[in-house]
């Protein structure tokens, strides 16, 4: 299992490191290098709707799992306690049908965020 270590960053690095997790939480924005080697930077944004870190003072863990599919890798993998867990391969249907998935979700949180405000009003 690879082991990756984390760094908390104002503005992230010019230089991504390999199996460094750079953490700007004023940013809302987590970056690291793909863990199958192929040097593609995966950004993670950080909000209710896409990933959420863990960090319990001594290591970190993101949620949910990351999939690449827009990189010819298509690595599947979970960050948990600074480890790496690979993930089972995706199919190109079930990749579709999650990200249809995501788009729904994110849709109905910015509408119920957007009915709330307006209620506040």
């Amino acid at each position: 299992m690879k082991k990756l270590s984390y760094k908390f960053v104002k503005f992230m690095p010019n230089l991504i490191e390999n199996n460094t997790l750079y953490i700007s939480i004023e940013y809302c924005t987590a970056i690291h290098k793909c863990m199958c080697g192929c040097d593609n930077e995966v950004v993670t944004p950080l909000s209710p709707t896409d990933w959420k870190i863990i960090f319990d003072g001594k290591s970190v863990s993101l949620s949910p799992s990351i999939g690449n599919w827009g990189f010819d890798c298509k690595s599947h993998y979970w960050i948990r306690e600074n480890r790496v867990e690979w993930a089972k391969k995706w199919s190109d249907e079930a990749i579709e049908f999650n990200r249809n998935q995501d788009k729904q979700l994110k849709s109905e949180f910015f509408n119920e965020s957007y009915n709330l405000m307006t209620k506040m009003k």
